[in-house]
């Protein structure tokens, strides 16, 4: 009989609502939407599923416990409370790996690190009849959030966050992680059978999530993830059947119009080595070339793209030119539709024209803007977008 657990897959703050749409792809009904995560029910199958298919999610996490808790005391009683011992095999190796806390009263992190691994050691000893715990086992990190004084305790079925997707071993400066790009694409309306151009590719993230996502290539399908190696909550047949399920989904013989460009010949060659290792060299175009020679024959495709916004003070007097550059050639590229993200605030100003649509994403620590400069429709979709056809 299988089990069913709750599902926390954190997420990038604002992007929820793609994340909330993969899941319901997936076949699960999200039951709590909140601020950077997702919980939904799933089995066994489930938590495998979610890891190898799940391109915007940072990590999955089975939930173990919720509770409310305004003191240590509390903290302590409650954690202990907990049915450790229904998810923690007697010599599992625990600890509070991460801690969080967001307008509550307890916002210490080593703090409640130390005191819930102290409440976590009492209940297991207790459950298990033992006087002291080898730890000599498999790793069972935890991930704690508190918010308004309510604890959430998930266990990282993961390990490595998401984005490692496997394929990007090198990058370039600034780049943009796998699983931002995954949801920036997804909020898109591009879909495979439209042009996708990136003229600031660097290590070629979004080239090579487009394809990925053409080709129906499972975003984990090539890496491992720590509950792989426990036999009591995800046992290895779930795994099994969930990497069978991605290989017989994967569908390399898709034609796709993908494109990267870089003025950087050097971060070229680590964009072209990374598509070979994401299994997508064969369907993505990467070609050292500078913005200015930016065009395309076909119409109605989609420019992509992370362009420098000055990170460094000595690239700042370049930008207000390099974005005037952008906005000349979104305008040459008249049928397309253009999305940037970007930290630069006069971005609008120097493209020329107030985006469309406008959202504020957090890329790590950084504050962003993903400007959103929508092109027309075709008419229908199918056959060739090139040249002059109308669809």
């Amino acid at each position: 009989m299988k089990r069913l657990y709750e599902i926390i897959t954190p997420c990038h703050f604002g992007l929820e609502a793609v994340l909330k749409r993969e899941i319901i792809d997936l076949g699960y009904e999200p039951t709590l939407v909140e601020d950077g995560r997702i919980t939904f029910t799933g089995d066994e199958e489930a938590v495998c599923r979610a890891n190898i298919f799940l391109r915007t999610a940072e990590r999955v996490l089975v939930k173990a416990g919720s509770f409310r808790a305004e003191t240590f005391d509390e903290l302590f009683e409650n954690t202990k409370a907990v049915a450790w011992e229904e998810f923690l095999p007697p010599d599992g190796r625990f600890w509070v790996a991460k801690a969080s806390s967001i307008k509550s009263k307890l916002f210490s992190p080593s703090d409640i690190q130390r005191i819930m691994k102290k409440a976590m050691v009492e209940r297991m000893k207790t459950a298990y009849g033992v006087s002291i715990l080898p730890e000599t086992g498999q790793s069972y990190p935890l991930r704690v959030f508190l918010h308004k004084d309510q604890v959430t305790i998930g266990i990282d079925t993961t390990g490595d966050s998401l984005h490692k997707r496997g394929y990007r071993t090198e990058a370039g400066k600034a780049p943009i992680s796998e699983t931002l790009a995954a949801a920036l694409i997804l909020l898109t309306r591009w879909r495979s059978e439209r042009p996708l151009v990136d003229p600031f590719c660097g290590s070629g993230t979004f080239p090579i999530e487009a394809a990925m996502m053409a080709a129906s290539i499972a975003p984990g399908k090539n890496r491992t993830f720590l509950a792989q190696a426990w036999d009591n909550l995800t046992p290895r047949r779930f795994w099994e059947d969930a990497f069978e399920e991605a290989a017989e989904l994967e569908d390399l013989s898709v034609e796709a119009d993908i494109q990267g460009y870089d003025i950087d010949g050097e971060v070229m060659k680590v964009a072209r080595a990374n598509a070979v290792r994401a299994g997508v060299g064969k369907l993505i175009h990467l070609q050292q070339r500078p913005l200015s020679a930016l065009s395309h024959p076909k119409k109605y495709g989609f420019l992509i793209t992370n362009p420098p916004y000055g990170e460094r003070i000595e690239e700042k007097k370049n930008l207000p030119g390099l974005y005037k550059e952008l906005g000349e050639k979104i305008r040459q590229l008249d049928s397309w539709s253009a999305y940037v993200i970007t930290a630069y605030e006069d971005a609008e100003r120097y493209i020329g024209r107030e985006a469309d649509k406008n959202r504020k994403i957090y890329n790590g620590m950084i504050k962003t803007y993903f400007y959103q400069y929508l092109g027309p429709k075709p008419k229908t979709f199918g056959g060739s977008l090139g040249g002059n056809t109308v669809l």
